[in-house]
């Protein structure tokens, strides 16, 4: 029998505390993170990560060695492909060693998945030092081509390559061809950074009926993303001003630019005409951290992309994820009539860890992307087909969480789990105002208004992972403002005390969004566990968060990882259903 047993009281200074505020009396031993001395508890004795435990059971990864960016993601007559920039020689980074290549696997389902060779590897003049990231698009008479970066040198100056599938009739499409006139676009443009000019979007048909691309740059010290146009995809033209341009960073890199339509789930394909009405997405990605978008219309008389708001600050723009989540592709899947995306998500251990391990890096699960109904958010959701892999589910109705309560959540594979919880606020009254100055760094806001910071409306959700003891556990809380015209939910992501290991990336991920308690009232989580993996959509996906996780427990095989839902704020919260199920691990074909 489960039941919601009420905590109190802390004992400060000599145990470290679980979040929601229960102490836990265990053996402490004085150490320092870099501010001074406190007590924590003793950390169990070292523990090798050379075995599987950290891999991921339905998290897309190959074998074995590194990968990075999901690149020419597509569905082709019946197969998705992902392709995905990919170091055959081991599992450290190969921009190190210039041999990048393109892995290539299949799927039929976007969750199991047939590994093959590599697709696109190192051996022209026009990409000798690396076969970078691109697109693919497919062209009228439904033929598949991938136009891709490569390294001419290790001054890494980039070009623009073309590759087609050698056998169509090949249903896998294992085997590619180069283009005999590689390099298709060269960076002869004046003010352009020749070492700074890559990842080729999905081709797009304009009113003239040619093919554009675009190509993230350095064009005069500022961000760019230019602008290009063909006839038969081969011989390019490029268009005297770029796409769109900024002063916000000095690079864009991994462009993605897509079409959709206000308050309709489905996707659009860039191939067809596009339906009036519709918007358009520029995603770029910057700081080796951050993918960001912004919402507008394509105009077609001046072929540019015209945001509906510009922010001069980046910062404030608006990210696909708040996580660990980079290099983001699209694709539109015509087999269901919705777009797609997904990313690298980089380990955060060591770069000896990853040796060790013999692997580094995964890609989130796949997300159906769609617009909001005011035309003015991106919303995400994993695509159904991982429900396939549920099994167990268990559910809980009408639970009622008061300041201090903690529920634990028994019953499922907690190692590897899909977790869906509504949580119901009683009263808005005690929300604490909100600071806009917070957008400017949430992270920071996370760190500060931490699960065990008492507020008045939260932090109520959930702990996963969490060891015995508490000494190892991950949460993921919400918190509600009262702005000043309406209410805004921060959701955190908070790794502060996911391991014991040293040296780990550890932070406290958060974004926020605009909450209507007189129209909704609940607020929705769901969050996929997948041992390293922790990937989570709040509000219906209004805010997502990617994060890899390294528990010691979990290496160790010590006892079981367990599982709350808690509330540490002053106001009551419900919870009208959580269900939850283990996830099976999904098949992999090597």
């Amino acid at each position: 029998m489960l039941m919601t047993v009420h905590l109190q009281g802390w004992l400060a200074g000599l145990a470290c505390m679980f979040s929601t505020g229960i102490v836990f009396q265990i053996l402490v031993r004085p150490c320092s993170n870099g501010e001074g001395v406190f007590f924590c508890p003793q950390s169990p004795k070292a523990c090798s990560i050379v075995g599987k435990r950290y891999r991921t059971d339905y998290h897309f990864q190959p074998p074995k060695n590194w990968i990075n960016d999901p690149c020419g993601s597509m569905y082709y007559n019946g197969v998705y492909h992902e392709f995905y920039q990919y170091n055959p020689n081991g599992s450290y980074n190969p921009n190190i060693s210039y041999n990048i290549v393109w892995g290539h696997s299949v799927s039929m389902d976007l969750i199991n998945w047939i590994n093959l060779e590599p697709a696109i590897e190192p051996d022209t003049p026009s990409d000798i030092s690396g076969c970078w990231t691109g697109s693919a698009t497919i062209l009228s008479g439904d033929q598949p081509i991938i136009i891709y970066t490569g390294l001419l040198d290790i001054q890494k100056h980039q070009v623009q390559n073309i590759a087609l599938p050698k056998n169509r009739s090949d249903p896998y499409l294992r085997e590619w061809t180069k283009a005999h006139n590689n390099p298709v676009i060269q960076p002869v443009v004046p003010g352009l950074n020749s070492s700074q000019f890559r990842d080729p979007t999905t081709g797009w048909i304009g009113p003239d009926g040619l093919w554009r691309i675009a190509v993230g740059a350095e064009l005069n010290g500022y961000s760019a993303a230019l602008l290009y146009k063909s006839e038969d995809f081969l011989n390019w033209t490029r268009v005297e001003h770029p796409l769109y341009s900024s002063n916000s960073s000095n690079m864009w890199e991994c462009l993605d630019f897509f079409a959709v339509l206000p308050g309709s789930g489905g996707g659009l394909d860039l191939s067809s005409a596009i339906p009036n009405g519709a918007k358009h997405v520029l995603k770029v990605s910057m700081n080796c951290t951050d993918d960001m978008y912004m919402i507008g219309v394509y105009d077609l008389k001046r072929d540019a992309f015209v945001p509906d708001t510009v922010l001069d600050d980046s910062r404030l723009w608006p990210r696909i994820d708040y996580g660990n989540f980079y290099a983001s592709k699209s694709f539109f899947d015509s087999k269901h009539g919705r777009r797609i995306i997904w990313a690298w998500s980089s380990e955060t251990d060591s770069s000896s860890d990853d040796v060790a391990k013999g692997w580094a890096g995964i890609h989130s699960i796949p997300r159906t992307i769609w617009l909001d109904s005011h035309g003015k958010q991106l919303l995400q959701w994993p695509v159904e087909e991982i429900e396939s892999l549920r099994t167990n589910e268990i559910n809980h109705q009408a639970l009622e969480l008061k300041k201090g309560d903690l529920f634990e959540i028994k019953g499922i594979e907690t190692l590897q789990a899909d977790v869906e919880i509504d949580f119901e606020l009683t009263s808005i009254n005690d929300a604490d105002p909100f600071d806009p100055s917070w957008l400017f760094d949430t992270e920071k806001h996370c760190r500060e208004a931490g699960a065990s910071v008492h507020g008045g409306i939260g932090p109520f959700g959930l702990v996963i992972l969490a060891s015995d003891n508490m000494e190892e556990h991950t949460d993921v809380h919400f918190r509600v403002y009262k702005s000043q015209q309406n209410y805004m939910v921060l959701m955190c992501s908070d790794l502060r005390r996911s391991s014991l290991r040293p040296g780990l990336y550890t932070p406290a991920y958060g974004g926020f969004f605009e909450f209507d308690f007189e129209k909704e009232r609940k607020i929705s989580l769901r969050t996929l566990i997948d041992r390293s993996a922790v990937e989570s959509f709040g509000g219906g996906g209004r805010v997502c968060i990617m994060a890899r996780v390294y528990p010691v427990a979990l290496v160790d095989d010590i006892g079981c990882a367990h599982m709350y839902a808690f509330n540490n704020g002053s106001a009551t919260v419900i919870v009208p259903q959580l269900r939850a199920w283990s996830m099976r691990r999904a098949q992999a074909s090597v």
